[in-house]
């Protein structure tokens, strides 16, 4: 790697580090209800840490859709980057707002988290965030308009609405239930769906536009598939990587919910994703 290269690199990085500060600032202009600092260095909120590390982690994946395209130059990259990574911010906080009223319409989000300091609600605000920085990413990445990334980010929206519903209906207890609860175990797990699904879509609309039948055929095709693994996973990962033991159990019908077995089933969601991206 020549030294032009390292500079320029520097120079990108320098950019997203910008974008990260424009990011901290609109999200702490969208929740004035609470201080920021206040709640993460002095009153220590696990849960609201978790939410904006999942913001943060979600944001530097919305804009590595730009970063991963093909370079023009310096100037017109650096252009690219500003541009689409500000449309990366209000698309991800916009969908956070989404969520928020649709996949966790059960309850009040703020309070579980800021007032009740509910982690199982931060793993599942996380989990969306991240999701939907992948699904940003691949909407954003390749040759394309802000038409054609607006379209299939939101599909993507809706395609994440449906797995958290479907989820929800294969599951033999209510999750919204347990998350008001503070089960942090059915939460974690609940965060892993949605990543997973995120990330389905992000492989299934990234790349350049060819045409609409091309590109949504495709999207289609992935976009079955991580539906069709949902219920799969979860008896696989009941099955054969909790032997001798029952999820469901592990997850809600003891005293202390196993956060373990949440994270076990969430790693197998993300897993299956992967597969499905190296396979189709």
């Amino acid at each position: 790697m020549s030294l032009d290269q390292i500079l320029t690199g520097m120079v990108y990085l320098l950019s997203v580090f910008v974008l990260l500060v424009i990011g901290k600032l609109v999200y702490d202009l969208l929740h004035r209800g609470f201080d920021l600092k206040s709640e993460l260095v002095e009153r220590d909120n696990l849960a609201l840490a978790i939410t904006v590390g999942g913001y943060y982690v979600g944001l530097v994946m919305a804009v590595g859709g730009v970063l991963s395209s093909e370079s023009n130059g310096l100037v017109d990259d650096l252009i690219d980057i500003g541009f689409f990574g500000l449309v990366a911010i209000v698309l991800l906080n916009l969908s956070a707002w989404i969520n928020d009223k649709v996949i966790l319409r059960q309850f009040d989000n703020e309070k579980e988290i800021i007032k009740d300091r509910n982690a199982g609600t931060g793993a599942i605000e996380a989990g969306n965030h991240i999701a939907v920085g992948l699904m940003t990413a691949g909407a954003l990445s390749g040759e394309g308009d802000l038409i054609t990334a607006g379209a299939f980010w939101l599909l993507g929206q809706v395609v994440l609405i449906v797995a958290s519903v479907l989820y929800a209906a294969l599951l033999p207890f209510d999750v919204h239930d347990e998350i008001e609860r503070d089960n942090v175990a059915v939460g974690v797990a609940f965060a892993g769906v949605l990543i997973a699904i995120g990330n389905v879509v992000r492989l299934g609309s990234e790349g350049d536009f060819i045409s609409w039948y091309q590109n949504l055929s495709e999207f289609g095709s992935f976009t079955l598939a991580g539906l069709i693994l949902l219920p799969v996973v979860r008896v696989f990962a009941d099955k054969v990587l909790l032997p001798g033991a029952k999820l469901t159990d592990e997850l809600v019908n003891q005293e202390k919910p196993n956060i373990g077995a949440g994270m076990i089933e969430a790693a197998s969601y993300f897993a299956a994703s992967m597969l499905i991206g190296w396979t189709l």
